[in-house]
Parts: C-alpha cells; sequence; structure tokens
C-alpha cells in the first residue's frame, strides 16, 4: 500500500467521526441560527461572551448526542450523508435569504410548479452545496471508521451519549436564566437549528402525506342567496377579484411610497385601505385563508381543506364563478368552480418562452361574461411580483428603474438594484389593474362593475438580511405581512348596491386584513347567508 494512502482513507474512531460532523454542523450550517442568537444577547445585555460560547458548545453537544444515537456501522455512514446534504441546501437559503424551513414553507416548496422551483436554483446554491454538502459526504465516505466489538461498542456509545448528555445538562444549568428568558422571548429561534428543525417538519409532513385523513367536505352557506332587488337592477354585477403575488404595500405610491409605482391607478377613482394585513406569509397558508370564513385567529390547514369557501357559497346563492389563473395554482380553493390556466398559454403579445405577464388574464374574458346568466364573481390570480427573479414579472416597457437585478441570486445585487426590478414590478401590476378597471368601464352599457385586489402576501427585499417571505407569522417582519387593498366601483355598482363610496373613504385609513374580504364580497352583492358576519363587511356601515 502506498505511504500516503492513509491520507486518503484516514482512520478514526467512531467518537472522533461524531465530534467532527458535529463541530462541523455548527460551524458551517448553522451560522444563522448562531448570528440569531448572538444577536438578541447582545440587544438583551442579559449575557456575555461567555454565554455566547455555551451556546455554540451547547449546540455542538446537541449534534453530537443526537449524531450518537445513530452510531451504527451499517447505518451511520448513509445517514449523515444524508444529514450533511440536506444541511447545506437549508443552511444555503438561510443565510442567504433569511427564511425558515418549517412545515409551511415545506408545503409551499413541494406545491410549487416546476417553473417557479427552477427559479431558485442558481451557481450560488450548487456552489454551496458542493463546498459544504458532497465534499464533507465524500471526506465522510473516505474515513475509514474504526469500531470496536459489538459490546464494547455499546459500551463506549452509552458511556458517550452520558457524558454528553452532563456536559449539554451541565452548561444549561450554569446558564439557565440566559437560556429560559432567551428562549421564552425567541421561542422562534428553534426553527433556525439546522438541520434538526428542517428535518422535524420535513418528517410531519411526510407521515401527513403518507397517512392523508379522510376529507369530509362540509358545506357551508347554502342557505345564501341575493336579495330580491337584483330583480329589479336592469343590468347583471361583475366583481372581479384580483390576487395579487408578492406585492408589499410599503412599495404602492397610494400609500406613501416616493417612487410613483402607481401612476395609472392615482388617476382613477380608486379607494385605498393603506392599513392592511395579510392572513400568512406564504402561498400556501394564506391564498385558502383569505377565501375561508374562519379568520386568521381560527385558520388551520386541516380546517380549510374539510370546509368549503367564498367562492363555494357564491356559487349556492346563483353567482357565476370563474377562476384565471397565470400562477401555481389556486391551492383547492377553485376546486369545484370553473378554472382557467392562462399561464401555459402562447400568445405571444403576453407571452414568452418561460412564463406569460398578467395581462394573458383578460384574453378571452368578454366571451366567458357575455355567457353568465347570473351576477357572476371571476378572480383573476397574477403571477405579480412572484421572487426572486424579479425581473421577469415585466415587460421591457416597464423596466422605468433601473438597473435591475437580473439574477434570481438576489442576495449578490446591490439593494437598490432589487428594489429597482421589484418596483417595476409593481408598476406594471398598477398597469395590469388599470386594464382590468378599463375593460370593466368597457361593460358599462350592459354591467355594473367593481374590482378589488388584494395580495395574499407580502415580501422581504433585504431588510435585515432577510429576503423573499415565508417566516413564521408571529416573527415575519412588516414587509412580509403588509399587503396593498385597492377598491374601485362603477357608479352603476355603487348606486345598484347602495354603496356610500365616500363613508368608505372616511374609514379607509382604519385596518383591515383578508379577514374582511369573504364577508365583504358577499355583503356588496347583496347576499343573505349564516354564515356572513356584518362586523367584517367593509361595505355594512357604508349603506344609503
Amino acid at each position: 500500500m502506498p505511504a500516503y494512502a492513509h491520507w486518503l482513507s484516514p482512520k478514526l474512531r467512531l467518537s472522533s467521526v461524531i465530534f467532527l460532523t458535529a463541530l462541523f454542523l455548527t460551524v458551517f450550517d448553522n451560522q444563522a441560527f448562531l448570528s440569531a442568537v448572538f444577536k438578541v444577547v447582545d440587544s438583551s445585555g442579559s449575557a456575555g461572551n461567555d454565554f455566547k460560547i455555551a451556546v455554540f458548545i451547547s449546540l455542538f453537544a446537541l449534534f453530537s448526542l443526537l449524531l450518537s444515537f445513530f452510531a451504527s456501522k451499517y447505518v451511520f455512514k448513509p445517514i449523515v450523508t444524508v444529514i450533511l446534504l440536506i444541511a447545506s441546501v437549508i443552511s444555503f437559503f438561510m443565510d442567504s435569504y433569511g427564511v425558515i424551513v418549517d412545515l409551511s414553507m415545506i408545503q409551499n416548496i413541494v406545491e410549487t410548479d416546476t417553473r417557479e422551483a427552477t427559479e431558485l436554483l442558481s451557481f450560488g446554491l450548487v456552489r454551496h452545496v458542493v463546498l459544504v454538502g458532497v465534499l464533507p459526504a465524500l471526506c465522510l465516505y473516505r474515513i475509514d471508521i474504526q469500531y470496536h466489538s459489538f459490546f464494547k461498542e455499546l459500551g463506549v456509545r452509552l458511556t458517550t451519549i452520558v457524558l454528553i448528555s452532563m456536559v449539554l445538562g451541565g452548561i444549561v444549568f450554569q446558564h439557565y436564566k440566559n437560556f429560559s428568558l432567551i428562549d421564552r422571548n425567541n421561542r422562534a429561534l428553534r426553527y433556525l437549528i439546522n438541520p434538526n428543525y428542517p428535518i422535524y417538519a420535513l418528517g410531519k409532513y411526510v407521515n401527513r402525506a403518507l397517512n392523508p385523513e379522510i376529507i369530509t367536505l362540509m358545506p357551508i352557506g347554502k342557505d345564501a342567496q341575493q336579495l330580491s332587488t337584483w330583480k329589479t337592477r336592469g343590468k347583471k354585477a361583475i366583481v372581479v377579484i384580483v390576487v395579487g403575488e408578492t406585492a408589499r404595500a410599503q412599495n404602492f405610491s397610494l400609500n406613501g411610497y416616493e417612487r410613483d409605482t402607481n401612476p395609472l391607478l392615482s388617476q382613477q377613482a380608486v379607494i385605498n385601505f393603506p392599513d392592511t394585513h395579510s392572513c400568512g406569509t406564504a402561498t400556501a397558508e394564506s391564498l385558502p385563508c383569505m377565501f375561508s370564513d374562519f379568520g386568521r385567529g381560527d385558520y388551520s390547514d386541516s380546517k380549510a381543506k374539510h370546509y368549503e369557501n367564498l367562492l363555494d357559497v357564491l356559487s349556492h346563492a346563483g353567482i357565476n364563478v370563474l377562476w384565471r389563473d397565470n400562477n401555481s395554482g389556486c391551492k383547492d380553493v377553485c376546486e369545484r368552480v370553473p378554472t382557467d390556466n392562462m399561464e401555459k398559454l402562447t400568445i405571444a403579445e403576453f407571452c414568452n418562452d418561460k412564463e406569460c405577464f398578467d395581462e394573458v388574464l383578460l384574453q378571452g374574458l368578454q366571451e366567458k361574461i357575455d355567457r353568465f346568466n347570473n351576477d357572476g364573481v371571476i378572480v383573476l390570480h397574477q403571477k405579480g411580483n412572484h421572487g426572486p427573479a424579479y425581473y421577469l414579472r415585466h415587460p421591457e416597457a416597464f423596466k422605468k428603474f433601473m438597473p435591475e437585478c437580473t439574477t434570481n441570486q438576489v442576495q449578490d445585487c446591490p439593494r437598490e438594484q432589487i428594489i429597482n426590478a421589484y418596483d417595476n414590478s409593481i408598476l406594471y401590476t398598477d398597469y395590469f389593474l388599470n386594464q382590468v378597471i378599463s375593460f370593466l368601464q368597457k361593460n358599462a352599457a350592459h354591467y355594473a362593475t367593481a374590482l378589488l385586489y388584494m395580495s395574499y402576501h407580502g415580501e422581504s427585499l433585504g431588510e435585515n438580511g432577510i429576503y423573499l417571505h415565508g417566516l413564521p407569522y408571529k416573527i415575519a417582519p412588516d414587509e412580509q405581512i403588509d399587503i396593498p387593498f385597492i377598491l374601485w366601483l362603477s357608479p352603476e355598482f355603487a348606486d345598484h348596491f347602495n354603496i356610500d363610496t365616500e363613508c368608505l373613504k372616511e374609514h379607509s385609513s382604519e385596518a383591515y386584513s383578508h379577514d374582511n374580504l369573504f364577508h365583504s364580497v358577499l355583503g356588496m352583492l347583496d347576499i343573505q347567508t349564516g354564515e356572513y358576519d356584518a362586523e367584517l363587511d367593509i361595505f355594512n356601515r357604508c349603506r344609503h
């Protein structure tokens, strides 16, 4: 055997490999966790460098303890290899974008279509996974782990587990006050421990997928019916609900943003609600929530799957409902109503080889409306501002704020360029909403029309090192929760449904949320049902 062979396949005891792997996970895969904890320590003033060292050693001991439970000769390397690879992927997104991989985020990832998923792939991700995941896994594979006999190895392992547990317990006991205070006030820090919490969340998701509950759909609003006044209006009513993707309120000039990102809507008779908050921070949660009647405080994914939603109630009342999608699907919201998938069209005017711009949502819509036999509600699901490739969300004509960040690795761009690309997409949304209003105005001779626009969550653009969205709601920044909410009513619609628009303007600065959508849509169309809550209907106190 060549003399250098021991360098290529070093011989190490199992305990040494465990400690080296634990140290690697602590140093290279938990920068987000350690940075967050150290920031809390520095700001709280309740502990110093000795506590930071205690946190580091505790994390190292925790990983050593957990790896010891997998320290079997035939499963150790495969399991640790998977752990290293998973941890490397997660650490990239945590360190680069400031995201947290919890159950909601995993659901969002799984339900995202291939086109959106590929936007998250980058050279930076591949490089990071190779350096922090693949190479350490190859090194582990090359190590010739020296095991004792079965019983001796078992004894060594039990002794190691006991000693590590004593060290971990001793550190926690010595610094219990600081650990307990920080944990009590910053419980979301545990979400950042990589890969412990993400693997736990993945396990929950897999278990739920492999053991799906039998869903018995509970109908709601079967008693729904329009007030008889609709018979005397002479015109059918059309309400268009535009569901915005990833638009945050802070970047709308209607809300005081210094850039003029709403030059067209500012010329329309719109009513803007600047203090509006989302139900969640990710599509998979927030989109079903905004169409449910539970409200954020009582909402859960399980409940949403067991109960009908706003679109079902509208259908029960005899309203014609249509969902048109230019995104990755409706997350089960539109399962029981007619749906048009527009994102896969190949209309040269609005589509390129990657995707279609949101204007495609208006294609062929007139024919659909003309076939309605009663009032109609149309939901237009935008591509909107979906990141990180914001520069792809708008045509060339809307590249007003330059230079743009033209990569999906937004963390590598100057923040000004990220904001430029994002603001250009907001500018295009302004144009698209104005196009919807123009479309409705052209139908004034035959229909009383209205537009209601809401985004289902916001977006972080590098504030405090955080990008994209999806943080747990209780620690999510305002940028991910504050959303635009805009209303436009044709004069005929306001007249037919006795709505006082001046009253709406007077109350527009009050706090609103997704909780208002369900009941306001019912209220604006004079639909009576036991599910209706007048307190949450923004129109209720503004009727003649």
